[in-house]
């Protein structure tokens, strides 16, 4: 089939899906566990960061839970096809990965908590897949917001691939890259905004692989 031919294969930007200039959806205005907007501007001071891990239902209640956390916002990135649905994302023609914006305050969580949080909450050593969800949507990825973020994101990398690599692991497949305007973040569709608070006995195929990363120190709420 030709849409299965992109689960483990990135297509170019000629291969991958046109897209549309302005999204065919709404995205709620307030995040239901944390009250706040989850589109931007964001308060002056916050800072956004943008992981893939998976399965982004799962993904983002991981980030929800995080004291510091202002508001976390489903989507996909890192792909070509501009404002993408979720069926136009899984058939693998866009590129993009599920991903997890993350609004926090460095005063409270510093971005390096986030990091080992982010590692700590998947295999990042999977390829196009995490568990078994199969496809180049699942791969693991850090889109990053600044200088400080990526060389941060990076170290964190290096540090984490040399404790896998002592606990039997092979390399660490994640993609580090600045996000936006390169690789902007699209949101997901409503359904999708904090699926697992909505949906409690929800699928959430997050799992770490047990190795503790050497960086950050995040604390959850509860």
């Amino acid at each position: 089939m030709l849409f299965s031919r992109f689960k483990n294969h990135l297509p170019t930007a000629e291969e991958a899906l046109k897209g549309r200039p302005e999204p065919d959806f709404a995205v709620p205005d307030r995040h239901t566990v944390l009250g706040n907007p989850l589109l931007g501007p964001y308060p002056e001071g916050l800072e956004v960061a943008d992981f893939a891990l998976g399965c982004f239902w799962g993904a983002e209640r991981k980030f929800w839970q995080v004291k510091g956390v202002w508001t976390t916002l489903a989507g996909y990135q890192g792909g070509h096809t501009p404002h993408p649905t979720y069926e136009e994302a899984c058939s693998g023609h866009t590129g993009h990965t599920e991903a997890v914006r993350v609004v926090f305050d460095p005063a409270v969580v510093p971005y390096a908590s986030l990091l080992k949080l982010f590692w700590e909450s998947h295999d990042p050593t999977q390829g196009f897949r995490q568990g078994n969800d199969v496809g180049t949507q699942y791969r693991s990825a850090l889109y990053t917001h600044s200088a400080a973020q990526q060389q941060a994101a990076e170290a964190s990398r290096d540090a984490y691939q040399q404790v896998l690599n002592a606990s039997g692991y092979g390399a660490i497949t994640t993609e580090i890259l600045p996000a936006s305007p390169t690789r902007p973040f699209y949101p997901a569709e409503a359904y999708h905004q904090q699926y697992l608070d909505k949906n409690p006995a929800g699928y959430c195929g997050i799992g770490g692989t047990g190795v503790s990363c050497p960086v950050g120190v995040a604390k959850a709420d509860g």
